[in-house]
């Protein structure tokens, strides 16, 4: 079994914003079969035979607790997850699927790693750069993209969602094969 979590904040005011690309590509995903939809406390889980997808509902910086709940409720461990995730330090539509890492700064990412005890979680990071006019992070991530970056955001995360089920389907190695092909 693998699971892909994609991060994100929920409520619709959120649902717009750079810091939802996680959320982009689970949707992108859910649109390409027929998955069983689950609701706990801590997060929406989509089934589809042995393929699980995550959409936290406890905000990003606290995202390493829904992933904890899912890992323990199905039995994975933390190399048969691939988080999606935004990435300030990336530019916009860019995108980097590594193996392990540390969290970059990303607090939903930070939270995971606390929260499970390891760095070698599978992550694919979308790249949302930083804000041009060099204002503060916090409402550059939590603001909705704009002009051409809502085009190069699109086919990041159509590109993400092909990786994510690839990974679903073969796992991490077949993933970074394609991601080395460049998707």
């Amino acid at each position: 079994m693998r699971a892909v979590v994609g991060l994100g904040n929920p409520g619709v005011a959120y649902a717009p914003t750079r810091h939802n690309a996680g959320f982009w590509v689970l949707e992108r995903v859910l649109g390409s079969g027929s998955w069983r939809v689950r609701r706990y406390p801590w997060g929406e889980v989509a089934r589809q035979g042995e393929a699980l997808l995550l959409r936290p509902l406890t905000f990003v910086n606290r995202s390493g607790e829904a992933v904890a709940s899912l890992c323990a409720l199905h039995g994975i461990g933390p190399e048969e997850l691939l988080v999606v995730l935004d990435d300030a330090d990336l530019p916009s539509g860019e995108l980097r699927l590594r193996p392990r890492g540390g969290a970059g700064g990303h607090r939903g990412m930070a939270s995971i790693i606390a929260t499970l005890g390891t760095e070698d979680i599978p992550r694919l990071r979308i790249g949302i750069g930083r804000p041009s006019t060099g204002g503060p992070l916090p409402g550059h991530v939590l603001e909705a993209p704009t002009g051409e970056e809502v085009e190069r955001l699109t086919q990041a995360a159509d590109r993400a969602a092909l990786l994510a089920q690839v990974f679903l389907e073969a796992g991490l190695k077949d993933s970074l094969d394609r991601y080395a092909q460049g998707v």
